[in-house]
């Protein structure tokens, strides 16, 4: 099993090698999402994703972001996962960069699926080295072999 509990298709990573906005990073993983084939509406979901972040920074602190929608444009539920060593200002609790973007998409009514992917990931990013090897990636694939080989 994947660290997320979740398999993280190589299409919906991002390495982000220059500087973006977080408007920025939140488009392209959207755009990466639904590459996936399982958007069904992306406007909606970019939509749904951009007034989620207006609500509350999905910034959880330590370089991690981990932003989030439940909604009826996605099939089921998928990780899309961005990487910037650089950082992107994000608006986080700890007003520190972030270097690690999880984006959740899930379908409406997916509550306890959610709740059970938030604590996978959430355990797999405290684990010791997890996020380091996650940033020495440079490729998707790399990305995706750390994500979905480690056994949490």
């Amino acid at each position: 099993m994947s660290a997320f509990g979740i398999d993280v298709n190589p299409e919906a990573v991002c390495i982000f090698d220059e500087p973006m906005s977080k408007h920025d990073v939140l488009d392209a993983l959207v755009a990466a999402l639904s590459r996936t084939g399982i958007i069904t509406n992306i406007d909606e979901f970019r939509k749904a994703v951009h007034e989620r972040e207006a609500v509350m920074s999905t910034g959880i602190g330590s370089g991690v972001a981990i932003p989030h929608v439940r909604s009826a444009s996605v099939k089921e539920p998928r990780v899309g996962l961005g990487l910037s060593p650089a950082g992107v200002d994000y608006d986080t609790l700890d007003n520190q960069p972030v270097h690690i973007i999880v984006l959740f998409a899930m379908p409406s009514g997916s509550q306890k699926d959610y709740l059970g992917l938030l604590a996978q990931v959430m355990l797999a990013i405290k684990t010791e080295g997890f996020k380091d090897r996650l940033l020495s990636c440079t490729t998707p694939k790399e990305a995706v072999e750390v994500v979905n080989s480690t056994v949490i």
